[in-house]
């Protein structure tokens, strides 16, 4: 009879958030392929789990995938985990998952943590739908492109960041969507964890410890966007239709539909805007 493929939510930070269920799979199972070993024995050694494990992360997934999936052909069960949180959501496994479904395999999720909906759940954005969009892109033009393209989006967003680039990213949403409040968690469950609720302004003139895994939640802009009587400037609009179009973030086409979707203007008022704004000197 073929094993059974678990994907098992581990905790992302505190240990003891993790479920009965989880720490039963992890000591019933044949094998424990997880994306980093020295991490989870950390969280084995605690529960005293003594199930062997081999590594499974991005640069050997492709490779490592078919013995796995001969072992659960064979009868084995497998339990697939991540550094922390849920397998998969921003973390490797898709391609062994995939594998064991298109071998007729069972596949069965153990739910846990995950660091997206924690932040989501103490985070006061309400919604009956949210968007969870992983990692920005890391390249600069790409990056304020995908900003951009999420601008009017209407629903709440939840996105992760690396700590060497929270501040880049901060700031192009800051130039792009405006200071919205946005959500920001920082090292959730851990000894120094934090979630903070404020303007992106305030987010960047605060933020002196680049350090830990962040969790953003960004609620829907407000609408409109502006009233009437705080129309922005032709300066305004020259600045922001400059960045966006900076290093062919976005063409001069899209960033005036962006501009004209943001301030609630007709496409030709902002192309007027722009215009003037270049021969004013912006």
């Amino acid at each position: 009879m073929p094993g059974t493929l678990y994907v098992v939510a581990t905790p992302i930070g505190n240990l003891e958030d993790v479920t009965l269920r989880a720490l039963r799979v992890l000591r019933e199972v044949s094998i424990i392929a997880a994306e980093d070993t020295r991490r989870t024995s950390r969280l084995l050694q605690h529960y005293s789990i003594s199930t062997p494990t081999t590594s499974l992360h991005a640069h050997n997934e492709r490779t490592k995938t078919p013995g796995l999936v001969e072992r659960l052909r064979s009868g084995e069960s497998v339990a697939l985990v991540s550094d922390a949180g849920t397998p998969v959501v921003s973390d490797p496994g898709a391609r062994l998952v995939a594998a064991a479904h298109a071998a007729g395999l069972r596949v069965e999720p153990i739910p846990g943590a995950s660091a997206a909906i924690a932040a989501l759940s103490a985070s006061g954005v309400s919604g009956d739908a949210f968007v969870f969009l992983g990692f920005p892109p890391a390249r600069a033009g790409a990056r304020r492109k995908w900003l951009a393209d999420l601008a009017t989006d209407s629903r709440p967003l939840v996105l992760y960041e690396a700590p060497h680039r929270i501040r880049d990213t901060l700031e192009d949403m800051l130039a792009i969507w405006g200071d919205r409040t946005i959500a920001i968690g920082r090292e959730l469950t851990k000894v120094h964890e934090q979630l903070v609720v404020r303007p992106i302004s305030r987010h960047l003139g605060d933020l002196k410890t680049e350090r830990g895994e962040y969790t953003i939640v960004v609620a829907p802009p407000a609408e409109p966007p502006y009233a009437a009587a705080e129309a922005p400037s032709a300066e305004t609009i020259g600045a922001e239709f400059d960045y966006l179009t900076e290093n062919g973030a976005l063409s001069r086409r899209a960033a005036i539909r962006r501009l004209s979707e943001k301030y609630g203007l007709k496409a030709r008022a902002v192309y007027s805007m722009v215009e003037e704004g270049r021969s004013s000197g912006v």
